[in-house]
Order: structure tokens, then C-alpha cells, then sequence
């Protein structure tokens, strides 16, 4: 599971590009613990806290009908409306609220948090606002996918205490498919930083790699699906590259490894290192 920081670096980052994309001026949200109850930590665009700290519970407002139905919800005029129960009115008005729409972000079924955007007047949100606030709202989901993913291989590769004495290391065979399935999540990742961690993470499976080749980190997603028996074809669908480019980089990681087949490519980059 993703950590409460990191959800909610995430949420911030999804709620600037929603005021720019929707062109909202407020946005805000949180995380949603147990898929049920919203916590209000992030704002943008406020001039009041009348929303930060507010626990929303499933069925209790707008972010709490949004959580129901798992939906989005908008309302044209909050004062007015009779779609959902008015928990919050006095936070809301604080902050001079009037149009509104909430967007759940779901990853495994479980809402996992709830992003807002706003107005300070009775607009109605047109279609390329509401599908712009819903793309960024997939976008955050994609992201805490990926995130949660991550971290259950990283849980997966911890041996049990029982089951494993101090030094042993993990089952080989447990660590060569997690590294290639870290590597598949990192290319398509594009957060730089995510990637970055994600890398070293894939580095500390392999050790420090001995002097010699380098290869780039697309060869070595490449040298990565060889190593696991996929076709160019398999492996270029599972990155998102044509056959040829596949090719051209296991020529590339062929010719630096000085390896005449993709066996001897693969085992030259465990030798190195660079592969588990």
C-alpha cells in the first residue's frame, strides 16, 4: 500500500494540473481511509481553511455521494441542490463555494481518494471541463497503481523470519521476476523521480555492477524480457515498442555485452551486474 505522504504529494500534484486543465479556480481533495471516509488535506486556490481537516464519510455531502456511487458527482449550485445531504454547508460557504464537482479515484475496486474542483459562482461545467477534471482523476489512479505495485513486490522479495535466517537471500528465482516486473512498471512511469527509486530499487537486486558495458535502461528492459523467454514480439507489446525497435536495442546490448546470441547476451549481463 502506498503511504499517506506519498498519496498526498500525489493528490496535490493531480489537483494542480486539474485547476489548469478544468480551469477551476479551487481544487482540493484527500485520501480516502477503507475506501469509505475522506480526509481534506490539500487545497489550491483557497482564501479560507474552512475545508482543511474536514472528515467526510461515505453517503455525507458531495465527496461522500461521489464515494457512494463511485462517480462523479456535479452540481451546478451546491446551496440548491437537493442531490445530496448539506453536512458542510457552513465550511463551504466560508469558502464561497457555489458550483462543484467531486471525482472518486479508484484503484482495485477500493476508492482511494476523492478530487474536487470549484467555482465562486452558478456556472455549469461544460463537457471538456468535466472530462478534463476525469482524466486527471485516471491519471492519479494510474499512479497509485503503480505506486502499490511497486511496493508489493518490494513486500513479496522480504522473507519471512521464519521461514529465512539472517543473510539468506531471497529465492532467485522470486527476485529475477520482480526485477523484470519493476523494470516493466518503470518504463511506463513518468515521473522521473518514481523512476529514479524504482531503478535503484531494481540495482540493489542485481548488487553493484562490475566494470565493463553499460547498457541503457531501455536495453536492459529488453536483455530483461529475453532473460524471462519472451519473443521480440512479447516484449515489444509489454514496453509499448515496435518489433523493430526492439530489435535494434538487443542489437545494441548484443554488440556491448560482445554476446553473439541473446543467451550469451543475458548471462554476460549477470556477470555484470546488470540483470539478477
Amino acid at each position: 500500500m502506498t503511504s499517506a505522504a506519498e498519496t498526498a504529494a500525489e493528490v496535490r500534484r493531480a489537483l494542480a494540473r486539474l485547476r489548469g486543465a478544468a480551469g477551476v479556480p479551487l481544487a482540493f481533495g484527500g485520501e480516502v481511509a477503507d475506501g469509505k471516509r475522506l480526509r481534506m488535506t490539500e487545497l489550491l486556490g483557497n482564501t479560507t481553511t474552512s475545508l482543511l481537516g474536514l472528515v467526510v464519510a461515505e453517503g455525507k455531502g458531495l465527496g461522500g455521494r461521489a464515494i457512494g456511487v463511485r462517480k462523479p458527482v456535479v452540481l451546478p449550485d451546491y446551496y440548491t441542490s437537493d442531490a445530496i445531504s448539506h453536512h458542510f454547508d457552513r465550511a463551504v460557504q466560508t469558502e464561497g463555494v457555489r458550483s462543484v464537482m467531486a471525482v472518486p479515484v479508484i484503484v482495485q475496486r477500493t476508492v482511494r481518494a476523492v478530487l474536487y474542483g470549484a467555482v465562486r459562482e452558478h456556472v455549469r461545467f461544460g463537457d471538456r471541463s468535466v472530462t478534463a477534471m476525469v482524466e486527471v482523476a485516471r491519471d492519479l489512479e494510474q499512479e497509485l497503481a503503480v505506486r502499490a505495485e511497486v511496493r508489493r513486490r518490494l513486500d513479496l522479495l522480504a522473507p519471512e523470519p521464519e521461514a529465512a535466517p539472517p543473510g539468506k537471500p531471497a529465492d532467485l528465482q522470486a527476485i529475477r521476476e520482480s526485477h523484470a516486473e519493476l523494470r516493466r512498471i518503470a518504463a511506463a512511469v513518468e515521473d522521473p523521480q518514481l523512476r529514479a527509486r524504482i531503478d535503484a530499487v531494481c540495482q540493489s537486486l542485481t548488487g553493484d555492477p562490475v566494470r565493463g558495458p553499460s547498457l541503457s535502461p531501455r536495453e536492459l528492459d529488453v536483455l530483461e524480457g529475453a532473460a524471462a523467454g519472451q519473443t521480440n514480439a512479447d516484449i515489444a507489446e509489454a514496453l509499448g515498442l515496435g518489433p523493430e525497435t526492439v530489435k535494434s536495442y538487443l542489437r545494441n546490448a548484443m554488440r556491448k555485452l560482445d554476446a553473439k546470441t541473446r543467451l550469451q547476451a543475458v548471462n554476460a549481463a549477470r556477470r555484470a551486474n546488470l540483470l539478477p
